[in-house]
């Protein structure tokens, strides 16, 4: 973690002990694939509609035309889920945040300041209501999310189908910021794109709906800490294990599932908030360091 200036505040090197191993999601994303048989996953097959037909069936209408009957529906979908609505009429809010993603290629090469400020792990860069997050990729690659709290109205007044000046004006928000920090905006390889953060709301949950339920993003979007894909992966399992383990009867099995869902997904929704808040409130980033020294201070202990 460093300020604005690039002195470091705190670090937490990597003993090798860690129990929180990094993996590239297009790599996680190609092993699961390939585990596989080869027609499981049917490609551009995107669902434009859902709707009910009685007894937990369903059908659902892709946007080329063809449907397909469903006995039993899970909505991974993501964030926007076309199957949410037939649980519940919660939508994501924006909640005040923006991520602009960048990155830099043959970074120790071609951006040696800014591969030495991230060093070799992560990189938080942080001060009041604004902030330079980044992580080092395989293959000398960094990637950065600049966070910035701003309204809807100051983000739709930036062109980003203009990478030069929508990079100038992000840019423009850290002036006085080392180079090294800046250079992970300025001198990015890819033009900025904006990642608008969007959130259900913590305690997101539902009544029970015979043969359709939600899992990851679907069910419980929060703003980025670290455990999007981790959530979406567990409720995977968690919910193949309810149906194992309720051999013919599937709504057994989706109570047990989602009885366990809704107070996980809320516990990991507070606290995703509380660490979007650690990062950019009036106090940064000095919460966000007491919040990784305790951290730090209970693994050594």
């Amino acid at each position: 973690m460093l300020d604005r200036h690039g002195t470091v505040l705190f670090e937490a090197p990597d003993d090798g002990t860690g129990g929180r191993p990094e993996v590239l999601r297009g790599d996680l994303r190609q092993i699961l694939i390939d585990s596989l048989p080869a027609d499981t996953v049917q490609w551009g097959r995107k669902l434009s509609g859902v709707a009910p037909l009685g007894d937990g069936r369903h059908e659902l209408t892709f946007e080329d035309g063809s449907t397909v009957r469903s006995e039993l529906l899970v909505g991974a979908d993501g964030a926007w889920s076309k199957v949410r609505p037939l649980l519940s009429d919660a939508r994501p809010d924006y909640v005040g945040t923006i991520f602009i993603e960048t990155y830099l290629y043959d970074a120790d090469t071609r951006h040696a300041a800014a591969a030495e400020a991230v060093g070799g792990g992560a990189l938080f860069a942080l001060a009041p209501g604004k902030g330079i997050c980044a992580h080092r990729e395989a293959g000398s690659v960094l990637h950065a999310y600049v966070a910035l709290k701003r309204d809807a109205a100051w983000i739709a007044d930036i062109d980003f189908g203009d990478a030069g000046a929508a990079t100038a004006r992000v840019a423009a928000e850290f002036n006085g910021w080392a180079p090294a920090l800046t250079a992970l905006i300025a001198d990015a390889d890819t033009p900025p794109v904006p990642r608008m953060i969007h959130a259900l709301p913590h305690d997101h949950r539902w009544d029970r709906v015979p043969g359709v339920t939600l899992l990851g993003d679907a069910a419980h979007l929060a703003p980025p800490a670290g455990e999007g894909a981790n959530l979406a992966m567990f409720d995977g399992a968690e919910l193949a294990q309810a149906i194992a383990a309720h051999p013919g009867d599937i709504e057994a099995a989706l109570v047990t599932y989602e009885d366990a869902l809704f107070p996980r997904s809320q516990s990991a929704a507070v606290d995703a908030h509380r660490i979007l808040e650690l990062c950019l409130s009036d106090n940064a980033p000095f919460g966000l360091i007491d919040f990784f020294t305790a951290a730090h201070e209970g693994k050594e202990g």
